[in-house]
């Protein structure tokens, strides 16, 4: 494993992190965690709580699913995802209440200007200077799914730009805004965008793959994460299988934009995110 590379947003979450959400997703609880891997009771509750064992981690991945040296990795630290910087791409961190941070993204035509913003964030203010700065037209507001964190500026973005259309999934409606199913696609000046089911940690959660940059760029919401994925609050099964499907089947060099965490690319993910084993060399 190589050395961390130094990254301006964190991953979102550590090691206990997704050993919780494996054990929520399946519906284990410690005893009966226990009782399939011998691992004590008092060691996965100490694991969960972020006591690093890694004797007890290493056991207990198998039975839950889980990539044990990529989880081993993320305990110690010892991977981040390179820093990206993609021209006609910016991505955009904010504070949601000081109990996390959020992401929104700006994608555009250098060509055209035509852009399309991607979720709002918590705050919209460096978005909203962005567009001004870079003088870019916005064609669409695309919504990835209709939690708090990720629409809380909606109203204040189309204000300031001029009241574009908004697009979120027929199963999230959001006042407003044209509802669409996975399929539809969008041209955005000399940007195509494709979208995709990604569902689980919402219910009708869309990622939109963007062609038309130097790399292909995938924005996922909480479909995705360095490292981990967002819970499976609908449905675990769901989020997994919509992944594998929606996500890693684009290529190695595509650029995941994730809703909270830095960006990384789903070469990245298929090496280090202990959610994926069967990906590992």
């Amino acid at each position: 494993m190589s050395a961390a590379m130094p990254n301006s947003i964190p991953l979102e979450d550590c090691f206990e992190d997704v050993i919780g959400k494996a054990c929520r997703g399946l519906g284990i609880e410690d005893a009966t965690l226990s009782f399939l891997t011998g691992v004590q009771e008092e060691t996965i509750a100490a694991l969960k709580e972020g006591e690093f064992n890694e004797e007890g981690a290493r056991a207990l991945c198998s039975t839950l699913g889980l990539d044990a040296d990529s989880l081993v990795a993320m305990a110690r630290g010892e991977w981040a995802p390179e820093p990206l910087e993609l021209d006609g791409l910016r991505q955009f961190n904010s504070d949601y209440r000081g109990e996390m941070t959020v992401n929104a993204y700006l994608a555009w035509d250098a060509a055209t200007g035509a852009a399309a913003i991607f979720d709002t964030g918590a705050s919209a203010d460096e978005l909203l200077a962005a567009v001004e700065e870079l003088g870019v037209e916005v064609k669409a507001v695309l919504l990835t799914h209709t939690h708090h964190d990720h629409i809380i500026e909606l109203e204040r973005v189309l204000a300031a730009t001029g009241r574009p259309p908004v697009y979120v999934s027929e199963r999230e409606p959001v006042p407003g805004a044209d509802l669409i199913v996975p399929g539809k696609s969008f041209q955005i000046g000399g940007l195509a965008i494709e979208t995709r089911l990604t569902a689980g940690h919402s219910i009708g959660g869309i990622s939109y793959v963007i062609y038309g940059l130097a790399r292909p760029v995938a924005v996922v919401g909480d479909a995705l994460f360095s490292s981990s994925m967002g819970g499976g609050v609908i449905s675990f099964p769901q989020a997994l299988e919509c992944n594998r499907k929606e996500l890693f089947t684009l290529p190695d060099d595509c650029v995941v934009c994730p809703g909270h965490g830095p960006m990384t690319t789903i070469g990245e993910e298929k090496a280090h995110n202990p959610f994926y084993p069967e990906f590992k060399r």
